[in-house]
């Protein structure tokens, strides 16, 4: 059965598994960091988080995208550092996310990189999805975040896309909720794509899961 239309630029899922759904708001929960450390530890363990979330993302998008997961999903939980056979897994299904589908993240992260506010919009919404119970570290993890922001150019790039690939599988689940709702097509909700690339932090992860050239 088709999982989605495609509109033009707009994508427009059909009602999805429960399971599915599901899957998405424990996708988001991770354990970002709820203090400021001037070291390079710090920045070092945010930007590995950023690539397992953007891997995650993409992954879960995948899955959506085929109207299934694989049953065994205890593989894709654990919060070390992204290595081995679990990468390559999340990396594979990256790779499959359709080109329609994926377009949808790729705007987004290049919609939130040139606008100004990006640190704003970025990190209260990592912050709030990863601790969505827990007001008091959600808030000191969106300081933390959008700290990291807007002093070190170098990790926006990768901020960025794990707000991208998480935002638009969380957007996927609501357009197929009103479809299920009210019968409409209903596009998945996407930022205008900015023509322009950023300069600096485009590390090798970045340029594979977001099929950069």
């Amino acid at each position: 059965m088709e999982t989605y239309i495609v509109r033009g630029h707009r994508v427009c899922p059909r009602p999805i598994p429960e399971e599915l759904a599901d899957l998405v708001p424990r996708v988001h929960h991770a354990e970002w960091p709820t203090w400021l450390d001037p070291g390079p530890r710090m920045l070092r363990d945010l930007l590995e988080l950023c690539r397992l979330q953007t891997a995650r993302g993409l992954a879960t998008l995948c899955w959506l995208a085929e109207g299934s997961a694989p049953a065994d999903l205890d593989w894709l939980w654990p919060a070390c550092r992204l290595t081995g056979n679990r990468q390559d897994r999340l990396y594979g299904a990256a790779a499959a996310v359709p080109d329609p589908v994926h377009a949808l993240v790729t705007a987004n992260w290049t919609w939130v990189l040139a606008t100004p506010h990006g640190g704003r919009v970025t990190a209260p919404y990592l912050a709030s999805t990863a601790y969505p119970r827990d007001g008091d570290r959600s808030a000191r993890a969106t300081v933390t975040l959008f700290q990291t922001y807007e002093r070190h150019p170098e990790a926006r790039a990768a901020i960025a896309a794990a707000w991208a690939a998480g935002r638009v599988a969380a957007d996927w689940c609501k357009a197929a909720e009103l479809h299920t709702e009210y019968g409409s097509q209903t596009p998945v909700f996407t930022y205008p794509r900015s023509p322009e690339s950023p300069s600096v932090g485009l590390r090798p992860w970045l340029k594979r899961l977001l099929r950069l050239r």
